[in-house]
């Protein structure tokens, strides 16, 4: 099945939600970089996987967000970043089936910081093209590149991933700066942001991450002011709270739903959620679309 992109600009599709934290709270052990469960816990990745398909999201996220050659290194895995890419997106692609749902593949932010030359931008291309193809071959159907700061580094993201896969980019800042945090923490506004990443050639623009789904409207408003491309949005449930050492994220599922009418009406497209949403957030946005849809359908026929 192949994205239609003029299709999905004229709706709204429910996306999955958050990844590393849901992992966790499914029992993945602390000390595992989540994006090598992809070999070590397939089982929980795989679950829930299908926890958010049944849950109603359409857009499965591969669990491989910072599987990229320098995150890896850091964590001191050195030999197989295409092994946990081709994983996270066979792992998604099985879990999808013959449903009617896409396969998108994660990929962040490299690290590494473009405006003071911690690597060059033909090093970026091949450790991005390196993940992307690994994507692609596992069986994504599009290529996601979330949570950027920089424009430099996901523009150079955007070409290096048309080039190597031929696949639909989706690309999303993360902004959580400004007086109405509408602005990355380098700076970046969302006109800004909008305008140049439909300049780089992204097939789908949004945002994700961020500081919750309470702020976003003002980043929605400005990124669909200066893009017609489908708009993928994904904020996260809140800030988190410190317990124990550990980040917990305690916005419920009606609490974070209760947003989504008015992204909507300002022309999201794609919602799904980030850090601290797990299925039963996407569950009850799932519901109110649903409900929204029966309504509208009444007041046709009225």
């Amino acid at each position: 099945m192949k994205l239609d992109l003029e299709k999905l600009g004229a709706g709204v599709t429910v996306a999955d939600g958050g990844w590393s934290t849901q992992l966790q709270l499914c029992g993945l052990p602390t000390e595992v970089m989540p994006e090598t469960a992809n070999l070590t816990h397939a089982h929980l990745v795989t679950s829930l996987a299908q926890d958010y398909l049944a849950a109603g999201a359409r857009f499965i996220t591969t669990n491989t967000f910072a599987a990229n050659r320098f995150a890896l290194e850091q964590r001191g895995v050195k030999d197989n970043v295409a092994e946990i890419n081709r994983a996270g997106a066979r792992l998604a692609r099985e879990a999808v089936g013959d449903a009617d749902a896409f396969v998108v593949g994660s990929i962040g932010p490299s690290g590494k910081i473009l405006a003071v030359r911690e690597a060059s931008d033909d090093q970026l291309t091949e450790v991005f093209a390196e993940q992307a193809r690994a994507l692609a071959d596992g069986g994504a159907d599009a290529v996601l590149l979330e949570t950027f700061s920089e424009l430099a580094e996901v523009a150079l993201e955007i070409r290096a991933a048309k080039d190597a896969t031929g696949l639909p980019v989706f690309a999303c800042l993360s902004f959580d700066s400004g007086p109405q945090r509408t602005r990355t923490m380098m700076g970046v506004s969302a006109d800004e942001g909008a305008a140049s990443l439909e300049e780089a050639g992204a097939d789908v623009i949004g945002c994700n991450c961020g500081s919750g789904i309470a702020y976003v409207l003002p980043v929605v408003v400005a990124l669909r002011a200066n893009t017609e491309r489908p708009l993928w949005v994904k904020p996260n449930a809140g800030l988190p709270e410190l317990e124990g050492g550990r980040a917990v994220y305690k916005q419920t599922p009606d609490e974070f739903a209760a947003h989504v009418p008015t992204l909507i009406d300002a022309g999201a497209n794609i919602i799904g959620g980030c850090c601290g949403t797990g299925p039963e957030h996407i569950r009850r946005l799932t519901t109110l679309l649903a409900s929204r849809t029966r309504a509208a359908r009444r007041r046709v026929k009225q």
